[in-house]
């Protein structure tokens, strides 16, 4: 396999226990570039752990994670600048402005222009005009969007996506739908974690399903949603 064929994400035997709890159970996941995993499961079923891992946040006690051909490690920071995260907190820091956060994104990936390019990311979710706001001061919907903004800001060849349409509005969600799927591209990725396969259906190319730890299902995603549906509820009652 050449480094052009090689996947964009490659976790390997990913174990993690809290106590008593094990919240990944040995899962494996191979994602190549163009791909968009939908995963879903039920509360406890691990899904934040996954993404936590995926993002070099967490450490798994067994198993690796490589990304873009490189392994996430404490030794190699630079291994996570491929990555752009997008989780229940927005990152943001509430005693700067959203202009200042995003400079300060910006400056720590070493980006020329900070200014410039925190500009065109607030521009580019409809916030330029509440640039001198602080994170405390939007509504969920546009907290959401500066999150987003943050995330994207360094062009991530692998974003993931932490329940993103968790307290939007109609409107806002289908503005994040048309977002990510703007984001998506051949040479990026996205793994987006959700309760609700129909938030993000359309986007996704492969469908994925934890339980307990373990992938209880993976495959290509099906054509239409009201079948799958069903077989979803099968899983979670098996």
């Amino acid at each position: 396999m050449t480094s052009a064929d090689a996947p964009l994400v490659e976790a390997r035997g990913l174990t993690r226990s809290y106590g008593a709890v094990r919240a990944l159970r040995g899962v494996d996941l191979t994602l190549a570039a163009g791909e968009v995993l939908l995963v879903l499961g039920p509360n406890g079923a691990g899904k934040s752990t996954l993404l936590r891992s995926l993002a070099g946040l967490l450490r798994p006690q067994a198993g690796t994670v490589r990304v873009a051909g490189r392994e996430l490690n404490r030794d190699d920071p630079d291994a996570r600048r491929a990555i752009g995260l997008l989780s229940h907190q927005s990152l943001l820091y509430d005693e700067l402005t959203l202009l200042e956060n995003l400079m300060l994104a910006a400056r720590l990936y070493d980006i020329a222009d900070p200014r410039r390019v925190a500009e065109a990311a607030l521009e580019a979710q409809g916030l330029l005009d509440r640039k001198e706001s602080r994170p405390r001061q939007l509504s969920r919907g546009m907290l959401q969007r500066a999150a987003i903004a943050r995330a994207l800001l360094h062009d991530p060849r692998l974003l993931l996506l932490d329940e993103p349409f968790t307290g939007l509005d109609a409107v806002a969600a289908d503005r994040l739908r048309q977002l990510l799927a703007l984001h998506h591209s051949p040479d990026r990725a996205m793994v987006l974690v959700t309760h609700q396969a129909g938030e993000a259906w359309d986007i996704a190319t492969r469908v994925g399903v934890l339980v307990g730890g373990r992938w209880a299902y993976q495959a290509e995603r099906p054509a239409e949603l009201a079948p799958f549906h069903l077989r979803y509820q099968e899983l979670l009652h098996a």
